[in-house]
């Protein structure tokens, strides 16, 4: 199967195909509204106006899965992050991303992508803490550890990059650009 194989609902409940981003580069995230990482909206809002008339379209799931920092409805999701962060980009139905109730596109991404390490920063030593807590062995499977991961596909549909939250923004950014 490939990336463009998989569906999964608007925030209204339309069932929407990973097909008809065919030719985009995509920045996939799994996100929440109450997490430390949430800044990154704003961030990500910038990639966006910079990058979406290059052909970047950035795919937004929320997620509850981590730390119940996602507790809305999928409305209250999305009246937070455009009030909040002026968000434009796609927000999809609120998704698990791991476990027997993952959305299969995630599933389809974690199946094709390696966890490498949250990096070395204080952020990164902290977020290795929680994960460990979370899961003993969580540097040995592909598992989403937490908010913000992001995944990075090319215009043909091959996943490019697993970027975790403590990334900095400004890498993120630079990765999308060599992409595109």
């Amino acid at each position: 199967m490939s990336i463009y194989d998989y569906s999964f609902n608007t925030r209204k409940g339309a069932e929407i195909s990973m097909a008809d981003y065919k030719g985009k580069v995509l920045l996939i995230v799994n996100t929440a509204t109450g997490c430390g990482f949430t800044p990154q909206y704003k961030e990500l809002q910038e990639i966006y106006d910079k990058h979406h008339d290059d052909g970047l379209e950035i795919l937004d799931f929320p997620c509850n899965q981590f730390g119940n920092q996602a507790p809305g409805t999928d409305e209250e999701i999305h009246t937070f992050c455009t009030g909040r962060f002026g968000i434009t980009f796609p927000q999809f139905a609120k998704v698990d991303v791991n476990g027997e109730n993952a959305l299969p596109l995630f599933r389809y991404l974690t199946a094709n992508t390696k966890f490498e390490g949250f990096g070395k920063s204080p952020m990164a030593l902290v977020m290795s803490g929680v994960a460990k807590k979370m899961d003993k062995d969580y540097k040995n499977n592909s598992n989403i550890k937490w908010n913000f991961t992001k995944f990075l596909v090319d215009r043909e549909g091959n996943i490019v990059a697993r970027m975790e939250p403590t990334m900095d923004m400004k890498k993120v950014m630079e990765k999308v650009e060599e992409v595109l």
